[in-house]
């Protein structure tokens, strides 16, 4: 699945169903890469999860549990109305 960099540039990721790591971990771990390489910079808005579903290619399910892994991780907060953002660090 392609989704877009915030610099304009498509972001390949396919979720692999056959791996032993769940794909909301594959998901999660993916966005969790982007946030350390500032592709995703400190107070920057997550897409919407119905919006990472499709740019993923993923369930809205798997979506809500791969940013509910990024907050255990610490590395973003949700903030009810106004979405998920990076956390700066």
């Amino acid at each position: 699945m392609i989704s877009e960099h915030t610099d304009g540039h498509p972001d390949r990721f396919e979720p692999d169903p056959d791996s032993p790591v769940y794909v909301y971990v594959q998901v999660a771990n993916r966005l969790a890469e982007r946030i350390k390489a500032r592709d995703l910079p400190p107070g920057a808005r997550l897409p919407a999860e119905r919006d990472l579903a499709v740019d993923y290619g993923v369930s809205v399910c798997t979506a809500r549990r791969a940013v509910a892994e990024l907050r255990d991780r610490g590395l973003v907060q949700t903030v009810p109305v106004k979405g998920t953002f990076v956390v700066k660090r």
